[in-house]
């Protein structure tokens, strides 16, 4: 499936909820977010559909994301629908981890392949200011869970803030020495709660680079991942960075919110309702092929210095 630049997309996120059991400070509200109506959040089988048909047209990846997309009763048997699609090659989740131990050999089995946790920091009481919910505990019993399952590399993460979590990079990149996991440090984007941060929290992967030379350039698949190495370790340290060096080149993917739209860019305010449709697979290949053909060149972040997505990143997924 290619959009007019060219660009082969063939990767769908899909947020299943914009609701969360933490409140990061940099992604939701401190009171939480008001729950909508049964009627205006997709149902599974609408998922299973839109899935479906964007196996039709090219789609080979799936993440799913929320919110916390692991709060919601099901998901095992939503991935094992996805599991059974031929041309699905790769099942993924991003989740925050506090629920991950007790659900991931069911996960696996269903056809779950990878993991992303977001951690933040290491520091427990740190965790749990960062989190304002979140035990840290349940976090590091989940990763461990994930490797003892053969599920790696185990990808953390970790949302670079100055002054918040900039001096744990050196103890979350020593985690890679001894465990098969890749610590991806991500910079801040000024979206949703962000932007609040952005001008006094926002620094540079390349000041990673900078602090630590020893990291080597590896070679790696990765769309938006710049992937290194420190010398004889285990595993490997992503940097992401959407404002200083952009991908939006190499994007590869579209989003699907939990009301049902599709978000061909994570910081366009552009998004296609595609509920209407979901009972009609013809109407509903056709409209999402339009929406990845017409899917925008790139964002501007990094002039712009606000996204321009109407959404906070909990309801799109990131």
């Amino acid at each position: 499936m290619l959009d007019k630049k060219g660009r082969t997309i063939d990767y769908l996120r899909v947020s299943l909820t914009d609701r969360c059991n933490l409140r990061c400070i940099y992604c939701m509200p401190e009171e939480g977010v008001d729950k909508k109506c049964h009627q205006d959040i997709m149902r599974f089988e609408q998922i299973e559909k839109i899935i479906t048909a964007c196996a039709a047209i090219g789609i080979k990846k799936v993440r799913f994301t929320g919110g916390e997309p692991l709060i919601l009763k099901g998901i095992d048997k939503l991935i094992a629908h996805t599991a059974s699609m031929p041309s699905i090659k790769d099942i993924s989740l991003t989740t925050n981890g506090m629920l991950l131990s007790d659900m991931a050999e069911d996960l696996k089995k269903a056809g779950l392949r990878r993991v992303n946790i977001s951690l933040d920091t290491l520091n427990a009481d740190k965790f749990r200011e960062v989190t304002r919910l979140g035990d840290i505990n349940k976090v590091m019993s989940a990763i461990d869970k994930c490797m003892s399952l053969d599920m790696v590399p185990v990808k953390i993460n970790t949302v670079l803030m100055k002054g918040v979590n900039d001096d744990e990079i050196g103890d979350f990149i020593n985690l890679t020495k001894e465990y098969p996991i890749q610590i991806r440090f991500i910079e801040l984007m000024p979206i949703g709660e962000g932007y609040k941060y952005f001008d006094k929290c926002s620094m540079k992967v390349e000041e990673i680079l900078e602090r630590f030379p020893e990291l080597v350039q590896i070679k790696d698949d990765s769309k938006v991942a710049s992937v290194y190495k420190m010398p004889g370790a285990k595993g490997s340290v992503g940097l992401i960075s959407p404002i200083s060096c952009k991908f939006c080149s190499e994007c590869n993917r579209i989003r699907l919110t939990s009301v049902g739209t599709i978000k061909p860019c994570l910081h366009s305010s552009e998004e296609i309702n595609l509920l209407p449709y979901v009972d009609d697979q013809e109407k509903l290949i056709e409209t999402i092929t339009n929406a990845v053909y017409n899917k925008p060149e790139e964002h501007h972040l990094e002039t712009d210095k606000k996204s321009h997505s109407e959404k906070m990143m909990y309801q799109v997924g990131g």
